[in-house]
């Protein structure tokens, strides 16, 4: 007797499906004791899905625009609709949208280890990255990870020997990374964050740096002399110029996460738990995939550039 099916979370099922269905259509017939096998439920959790993907497709919902699922004996098919080999035509926000959800998946290691050849997902998005103009493994960082220890001990050496580095860095004003020669003055926390400052040889001029943002950090066999009292300098952590635009977002409480990430320069919380936040916004490409991220719940309330609200 097959065991009785499991109570799992709408997602779950759904994330289930997604993998069983396509699986299925593949073999041509399997036995439905290897579909279980290899997805490790049970035959009632198996039937109860397949009975659910019959009654998926598209309207008028009529039998030509349903999936049909047969069963012979111990064995089961999934045929598709006609109209899912229909090419698939995306407007560039879904197409976006996405990416980067694909490259969050790929990050978190859903699609494979970080050693090896690419999978499917990985290769299939950077085929679609490619035809919007954008790097999947570095435009779509959107939300900071936290400091990495090795960088954080590398930066403090640095800084007690007076020696240059040389940073891998995401730079938030250009929405890039880039690489440049620092003078590293001092590393201090400030606002839940750690904090570089120092003379930046590509700028030529002090700048301060996030090390969340710091990708590598090389030593190199350079030295150099502080200016007099730099050491005990207090930077400002909102280097921005003024006449930068500014967008003023209301946020979901589960939205918060975006104080801590970005460098906002005023919250004001709300009622419910929602919170409105204003932003710097050097690259209007950036604001995008922000909202595309926080999704429909964020709302543009302010913009200092007209444009900015129409993101």
């Amino acid at each position: 007797m097959s065991p009785p099916a499991q109570r799992r979370s709408a997602p779950d099922r759904v994330l289930r499906m997604l993998s069983i269905v396509p699986w299925i259509a593949a073999q041509d017939g399997p036995r439905v004791g290897d579909v279980c096998e290899r997805f490790g439920i049970g035959r009632n959790q198996l039937l109860d899905d397949l009975n659910v993907i019959q009654f998926v497709g598209l309207p008028p919902y009529t039998p030509d625009m349903l999936i049909d699922v047969v069963f012979e004996g111990d064995r089961v098919w999934v045929r598709f609709a006609d109209v899912f080999s229909r090419p698939l035509r995306l407007t560039p926000n879904q197409a976006l949208g996405l990416v980067a959800a694909g490259a969050a998946l790929v990050g978190a290691g859903a699609a494979g280890g970080e050693e090896g050849p690419p999978g499917p997902l990985a290769t299939g998005l950077a085929k679609l990255a490619k035809m919007l103009g954008i790097a999947p493994d570095e435009a779509l960082s959107i939300r900071l990870g936290p400091s990495r220890p090795e960088i954080l001990d590398t930066l403090r050496a640095a800084v007690a020997e007076r020696r240059r580095v040389r940073l891998d860095y995401f730079t938030y004003s250009r929405d890039a990374r880039t690489v440049r020669e620092v003078d590293p003055y001092r590393v201090f926390a400030a606002d839940g964050a750690w904090y570089l400052f120092g003379h930046c040889h590509s700028a030529q001029g002090e700048r301060l740096f996030r090390v969340d943002r710091v990708a590598a950090a090389e030593p190199l066999d350079v030295t150099f002399t502080p200016p007099e009292g730099v050491e005990e300098a207090r930077p400002s952590l909102l280097a921005v110029a003024p006449d930068t635009p500014r967008v003023t977002l209301e946020l979901p409480p589960d939205a918060r996460w975006v104080v801590d990430t970005y460098p906002v320069e005023e919250v004001v919380d709300l009622d419910g738990g929602r919170v409105r936040v204003r932003l710097a916004v050097t690259s209007r490409a950036w604001l995008a995939r922000l909202l595309l991220r926080l999704g429909p719940t964020a709302v543009v309330v302010d913009a200092t550039d007209p444009a900015l609200r129409h993101t």
